[in-house]
């Protein structure tokens, strides 16, 4: 808040406060006056310069997250190759949480650390065939802090939604530049980029604000260069910035001069992994790794230019800097002990480096033992910034403002959740309850009973080496129940009717459905030219639309068809083909809708990459 006893004096000089000691001398009435200084007091606090922000209650937020990165892909961790030196400097410099837990996939993981709640409840429960649209009607992080004055930007990966309304500008952003899918050169991302193969991460096409543009340069590069002038712009006023690199993600590519940095390094020294002996790394894996930690080297060099930045402007005392990751490894390779990796509830699948650096406020070179996750750090922004939660929109997760600025020892007792089935979730298959150390696993069917359950012990067993369920099958028994409880509440609520994409809308045309939404029992299989599926949509007026279908490859002569609803249309190829059909002016009604499309060539059926609907009334 302003001092307003200095912007008093400022606007109110010494004469005019003796003329106010005197009002009695004046023959205006005394409540004039006294209106004029409520209102001048009220005008100097609806402009005041956007540097005056209270930056003990809102401090700058710049939150980290990389893809696929594991606990292992750090130096910190004892990494006998990565090299990061920014974050393992972030790290000694932060306070940790040793048990910090996500979702075992990226979407799930995004949607939670979004909105503070587990990602069924946000409508989100895939990485694709329609489980990564997030509901537009959740309350963002970027929503409540942009409500609070804050200037929001994201840059990179956002993965709950690619059309309106569920793109990152459509959900409290006023600053976007990300790539469309889950992956830069996916079947699900543009176009331009998908077919540019093993150089899709050079030169991508993004989406800035909902439109697509062109950039130049490595991907991890071209997002540091466009958040550093987001602070650059935004540095005098309260800003968050979601850096959200889509790397290491696959495909494993990068400059050569990081790839460099690990190509001659000795096979014995990436088969180091003291903690697991289980952890064995074939020559694939181990040709994986060097990519992956030249991504993550390339990574740490761009936090130092960010970081540089930060300090240049002399904006570092208020700002929060938290970093994460949002899964384990995508692949086999060293990390520091824990089982299993990315789509896993055990603890490689889901436990993940979580740093939180803010001088003066939050002590360096702590850790905590609490168990924390990606929902709590929401309702830990909002403590922070002193914001109220919606009521109509309960968190799962809790604050860890008290333990981080040294007010509480620990935190409150809770249970924590995982699970990811590819779809919606399902009993009891790869789910996970963690309540204090002890820990159930479930990797069966729903008719498995209780006893078949694991259970670990994460104080004394943290490597998750011994079942223990035999010893203490009434904890199974009671930890399975609870976690019945939790499933038939999630899954009884209205976010996870279908998402629609909404289709006719000033807010986006031309709108391109695309392969990450597909839906569909074939629509799993996402690079098969041959996997029919559908989208969920709204179509909002009646009116003519173009409608391009594009498919994997040119599929010959044949007869084209597209439905939305009822409406069919099917026109005839032949003569010169393309992998591209045109149907113009088809018209199409309003409401919600199913829209399909398909390419029949004798016997084969081929499913497009993409449909594109362009609204004629728009031109």
């Amino acid at each position: 808040m302003p001092n307003y006893g200095k912007l008093f004096c400022l606007f109110f000089p010494e004469n005019f406060l003796m003329m106010f000691k005197n009002l009695k001398n004046f023959r205006l009435p005394r409540m004039f006056f006294i209106l004029v200084i409520i209102l001048s007091l009220s005008w100097i606090s609806c402009n005041t310069g956007p540097g005056d922000w209270n930056a003990e209650e809102s401090p700058n937020i710049l939150l980290i997250m990389t893809d696929d990165q594991g606990y292992g892909d750090l130096g910190f961790s004892g990494n006998p190759v990565i090299r990061t030196p920014v974050l393992d400097s972030l790290a000694r410099n932060s306070a940790r949480f040793s048990g910090f837990y996500v979702s075992p996939v990226c979407a799930p993981t995004r949607s939670s650390l979004m909105t503070g709640r587990y990602s069924i409840r946000t409508g989100v429960y895939d990485t694709y065939n329609g489980g990564a649209i997030m509901s537009d009607k959740e309350v963002t992080m970027a929503e409540y802090l942009k409500e609070a004055g804050y200037y929001t930007g994201i840059f990179g990966k956002w993965h709950l939604g690619d059309s309106y309304p569920f793109r990152p500008v459509d959900q409290g952003f006023d600053v976007s530049l990300v790539h469309a899918a889950g992956g830069i050169g996916q079947p699900g991302d543009f176009y331009e980029n998908y077919v540019k193969g093993d150089s899709s991460y050079f030169n991508p096409i993004l989406s800035r604000n909902g439109v697509k543009v062109s950039t130049k340069g490595y991907c991890s590069d071209v997002y540091t260069d466009h958040a550093i002038e987001f602070i650059r712009e935004n540095s005098s006023q309260p800003f968050f910035l979601y850096l959200s690199y889509n790397a290491p993600h696959t495909p494993l590519q990068l400059p050569q001069e990081y790839y460099d940095l690990y190509r001659d390094i000795p096979r014995e020294l990436f088969l180091k992994d003291t903690l697991d002996g289980r952890n064995k790394l074939s020559d694939n894996d181990i040709e994986g790794a060097k990519r992956v930690y030249g991504m993550v080297t390339n990574i740490d060099d761009n936090l130092q230019r960010l970081f540089h930045v930060i300090m240049d402007l002399g904006i570092r005392e208020n700002t929060l800097i938290i970093f994460i990751t949002d899964n384990g490894p995508e692949a086999n390779r060293y990390n520091a002990g824990l089982r299993s990796r990315k789509g896993s509830v055990f603890e490689g699948g889901i436990r993940v480096p979580s740093f939180w650096s803010w001088p003066g406020h939050i002590g360096a070179d702590v850790e905590f033992r609490d168990p924390a996750a990606h929902i709590d750090i929401l309702p830990t922004l909002l403590d922070i910034c002193h914001i109220p939660a919606k009521e109509h929109h309960p968190l799962d997760g809790i604050s860890l403002w008290n333990l981080l600025n040294g007010s509480g020892n620990t935190l409150p007792g809770r249970e924590l959740i995982s699970h990811w089935t590819r779809g919606f979730p399902e009993p009891y298959h790869n789910i996970a309850l963690r309540s204090g150390d002890f820990k159930l696993v479930g990797q069966g069917s729903y008719l498995e009973p209780a006893g078949t359950f694991a259970l670990f012990d994460l104080n004394q067993d943290p490597f998750e080496h011994h079942d223990i369920s035999q010893l203490l099958p009434d904890t199974v028994t009671a930890m399975k129940s609870r976690f019945d409880q939790w499933y038939d509440k999630m899954i009884r609520n209205d976010n996870l009717a279908p998402r629609r994409i909404v289709v006719g809308s000033a807010h986006e045309d031309p709108v391109n459905l695309n392969r990450n939404d597909t839906k569909g029992p074939l629509a799993k299989r996402w690079v098969d030219p041959h996997a029919l599926g559908y989208w969920d949509v709204t179509i909002m007026e009646e009116a003519e639309y173009d409608i391009f279908m594009r498919f994997f490859q040119d599929p010959g002569p044949g007869y084209a068809t597209f439905r939305a609803g009822a409406v069919q249309r099917t026109i005839r190829i032949e003569g010169d083909t393309s992998d591209l059909v045109c149907m113009p002016r088809v018209r199409l009604f309003p409401g919600d809708q199913m829209i399909e499309g398909w390419f029949a060539s004798g016997e084969e059926f081929y499913a497009p990459i993409y449909i594109e609907l362009d609204l004629k009334s728009h031109e």
